[in-house]
């Protein structure tokens, strides 16, 4: 038989048919809503392209080769309208190429059918246009990339902290030490030879949801402490662990009881302080104590060598941070972060749930002596002539600023820095006081003596975007013109990084402040203008249409018909209510508690961070109630779990307001879940930190465990994910992270950032590594949590990896 024959007639005009029908069904989609975006004032592409598709379907549903011929046109008009838009973005050009590709090779099938064609040309031209779709999808993986730069030379022959800790053999605080540089010196891991990396040993905690753990909100996010021979830690439920740092053998547990009821947005313990008590004998009972916050609002005190509660801490090793803050419903007030220690003072703050309602209990900031617990001082701004409980009858100030992050600490000036919070409802600024409005969304330096505020340095004013600081700020000495300047280095989640003297808080560079919009539902109270720092920023320009992106030109022009129904000024857009509104970057945008990294010596800071918009909208009171939002936390119409996610979920109530608040965070197209900006959605930077200046810049996190309907791709195309955690840098010249949605943790090479090594994680790891040495060996771990805002599997496998011996 010759491969120009064909099967029945009525077979090849039944596939010609088929095929047109999709051609047509697709075309009438894009017809429609191509229309509805010219008239918004948008790209006429795709009514164009969908009135091509109509008229090449009805072509070949009659079985005319002039059908494909026209579809090969609508194909190639796709591309070349691509190009002009996008350049050669590879990202930008996936919705007018691989969908209309696809079309294309099924046409390109129908040609034996319509005309004097062979089944082989057909085939053969298929087999190109797939081709080109490979070479294309190289080409995508390769985007994105900055050249890397020459680092900076050495600045410091040593590493300058002004805590009494040193990271090296050990790892003694969140950030390495309270300085939070996440910097170890140990060099034995280098890039010649992590790719013999493997894994020592993995402790699972035994701390997992109960019943359906991808239907729990559970994220560990734990960086364990390493101090002398002993490893700790926290489970995600507050159960304070100790481990043999080389083995992963458990030495003791102590469960402090914490009720699920307790549970906040995130069941999460981001990790935990190690005290010793100056002047006591190492063998008293608590000479040196782990120190935690849990969930429930207590700061717990167990002994170091035993794990049992410090009798001489509080009553019975715990003190309630719940006092004078009246009535506090389970779930409202939760601490997920490690205190700070400076001068013998537990500095803490919490977590107060997000979108519940304008009265939460107060972000009221406590002192505590870190070896009786008892109350130093108490800072509420509303009444800063209080220095500890509020007198008789009264509670410390409600629905104020909170720091739910972590602190850094300076021992020698006395002062602690809090990356303070907003005000109790994140999306209406109608009723906060004026001290609200000072210090929300601010560095506030404390001293630790007496609890009154040194100085405060504010990063937006009177926010209404969710836009607290989340990350801790890093204490370096910055290299200047006239000497060394004790200095702190504060990243933001809207992209900006500051650079302050942490002496008195002046910047060390100009903050410019830019006017911005001044419409939404409070025009009079929005600020005329924002700070933006000139040091550097990982933000990026401002959204336009041809920024909208789907895997297909059909969800690709439904996100651009939402961009333009939307209002959206360019960065800090104002809350509206008769519209939604695009905030850009969204309330996971730059730099969140993962926090940055400092090469104190090379003079490097690592920064990974998130861009991606949120697409939200205020709903009236009224409505709200008619749709079902749901009730605040506490509430009994709230109970059985029809609650408020806390401010990132779809809805929450905003109670007291005449608001409540549906935000789309990421904004995610309904049914395939893809969001409809173009990638990458996250990346990591390594920045000279004398300068500012990109040194490079990759995405970060490949498509392997996304795709649409939530269905893994497995692709490993590096599209640059959501991620949350941070990275250690040492110097050996790696950085580790995991924090990627892909639950891979990897080493990159500080001067390249190429990845020189990577594992697979048992889940999520939505953590920041700790480095320490026992024996001469380095050890790096990584809690691999999970995280249910990110999507990622639950878990509760704490892994260590070295070098084989």
């Amino acid at each position: 038989m010759q491969d120009h024959e064909t099967a029945h007639p009525r077979v090849r005009s039944l596939y010609a048919a088929i095929v047109g029908a999709i051609l047509a069904i697709a075309g009438l989609v894009l017809a429609i809503g191509g229309a509805w975006l010219t008239i918004l004032g948008g790209s006429p592409f795709y009514l164009i392209a969908g009135i091509g598709l109509l008229a090449s379907g009805a072509l070949l549903i009659r079985g005319r080769l002039l059908g494909a011929w026209l579809y090969g046109a609508t194909w190639l008009l796709s591309i070349l309208w691509g190009l002009v838009e996008t350049g050669l973005d590879g990202w930008g050009l996936i919705p007018f190429a691989v969908g209309p590709t696809i079309l294309l090779v099924l046409v390109l099938l129908t040609l034996p059918q319509l005309g004097k064609f062979r089944w082989r040309t057909a085939i053969g031209a298929s087999g190109i246009a797939i081709f080109a779709l490979v070479i294309a999808g190289f080409a995508i993986s390769r985007i994105n990339r900055t050249e890397a730069g020459a680092l900076p030379g050495v600045i410091a022959s040593t590493v300058a902290d002004p805590s009494p800790m040193r990271a090296g053999t050990d790892w003694p605080a969140y950030g390495g030490t309270y300085a939070a540089q996440r910097y170890s010196p140990l060099g034995q891991i280098t890039p010649d030879n992590v790719g013999k990396l493997e894994r020592a040993w993995v402790y699972n905690t035994g701390d997992m949801p109960q019943g359906d753990p991808t239907d729990s909100k559970y994220g560990a996010e734990t960086t364990p402490l390493k101090v002398g021979g002993t490893l700790y830690l926290c489970s995600a439920t507050n159960i304070l662990i100790a481990l043999d740092p080389a083995t992963g053998k458990q030495r003791w547990r102590y469960d402090p009881q914490v009720s699920d009821e307790w549970i906040p947005y995130t069941a999460a313990c981001r990790g935990v302080a190690y005290f010793a008590a100056p002047g006591v004998g190492a063998d008293s009972e608590c000479a040196a104590r782990i120190i935690e916050g849990t969930l429930d609002g207590r700061l717990i005190a167990v002994d170091a060598q035993t794990g049992k509660p410090c009798s001489d801490f509080g009553s019975n090793g715990a003190v309630d941070i719940k006092r004078g803050m009246g009535p506090v419903e389970p779930g409202m007030v939760s601490i997920t972060s490690p205190p700070t220690i400076v001068q013998g003072v537990i500095v803490t703050g919490h977590q107060v749930l997000d979108g519940q309602k304008r009265s939460a209990p107060s972000g009221v900031i406590q002192g505590f002596d870190a070896v009786t617990g008892e109350q130093r001082w108490a800072w509420d701004m509303v009444h800063p002539h209080w220095n500890g409980l509020p007198p008789e009858g009264e509670q410390y100030a409600r629905g104020t600023p909170n720091m739910w992050t972590i602190a850094s600490g300076d021992e020698a000036l006395g002062l602690v820095y809090l990356p303070m919070g907003n005000s109790a409802v994140d999306y209406w600024s109608g009723s906060r006081s004026p001290q609200e409005n000072a210090f929300s969304t601010s560095l506030v330096a404390l001293d630790v003596t007496t609890g009154k505020p040194r100085w405060r340095f504010q990063t937006v004013r009177r926010d209404v975007w969710d836009y607290d600081l989340g990350a801790q700020g890093t204490l370096v000495d910055f290299p200047s013109a006239a000497g060394n300047v004790p200095a702190l280095i504060l990243p933001s989640k809207q992209g900006d990084i500051y650079v302050l003297d942490r002496r008195t808080g002046r910047p060390l560079f100009p903050v410019q402040e830019r006017a911005v919009p001044r419409t939404g539902v409070e025009p009079q109270l929005r600020s005329p203008t924002q700070p933006f720092s000139s040091y550097h920023s990982l933000a990026f320009p401002a959204l336009k249409e041809s920024d909208m992106w789907g895997m297909s030109p059909i969800d690709q022009m439904i996100c651009r018909i939402q961009f333009k129904r939307a209002a959206y000024g360019g960065p800090y857009t104002p809350p509206t209510a008769d519209r939604r509104f695009v905030q850009y970057p969204g309330y996971n945008g730059g730099t969140d508690w993962g926090g940055i990294a400092v090469d104190p010596v090379r003079g490097v800071i690592v920064a990974n961070y998130n861009d991606m918009p949120n697409y939200n909208r205020l709903v009236p009171r009224e409505e709200a109630q008619r749709k079902g939002f749901p009730a605040p936390r506490g509430e009994e119409s709230a109970r059985g779990g029809d609650m408020g996610e806390g401010g990132h979920g779809s809805q929450d109530p905003q109670a007291g307001t005449p608001y409540a608040i549906a935000v789309n965070p990421g904004w995610r197209l309904p049914l395939t879940g893809l969001l409809c900006k173009r990638p990458p959605y996250g990346g990591i930077r390594a920045i000279d930190m004398r300068t500012g200046r990109t040194i490079w810049d990759r995405p970060f996190g490949t498509a392997r465990r996304n795709g649409p309907w939530g269905i893994p791709s497995m692709l490993p195309v590096n599209i640059g994910t959501p991620n949350n955690g941070g990275a250690v840098v040492t110097a050996g010249g790696l950085i580790f992270i995991a924090a990627a949605t892909d639950n891979l943790i990897r080493a990159i090479d500080i001067r390249t950032g190429e990845t020189l090594w990577q594992d697979t994680l048992p889940a999520g790891g939505q953590a920041t590594p700790s480095v320490y040495e026992v024996n001469g060996k380095q050890y790096v771990v990584i809690m691999a949590g999970g995280h249910h805002f990110m999507e990622t599997p639950i878990g509760d496998a704490l892994v260590a990896y070295a070098l084989p011996d």
